[in-house]
């Protein structure tokens, strides 16, 4: 599917996705919002198997 992976790039390189890429950057650097995304991420993890 090179249409979503084009519309996908295309967001990216908006400003609207810089703006979206620098909020995720700066949660990523909290110490709280990565356990918190730890968590959610083992418990999404362990529902599937």
């Amino acid at each position: 599917m090179p249409g979503i992976i084009d519309r996908i790039k295309a967001f990216t390189r908006s400003p609207q996705g810089q703006r979206v890429i620098g909020q995720a950057r700066a949660a990523s650097s909290d110490p709280r919002k990565r356990e918190q995304a730890r968590r959610l991420f083992g418990k999404l993890r362990g529902g599937r198997r």
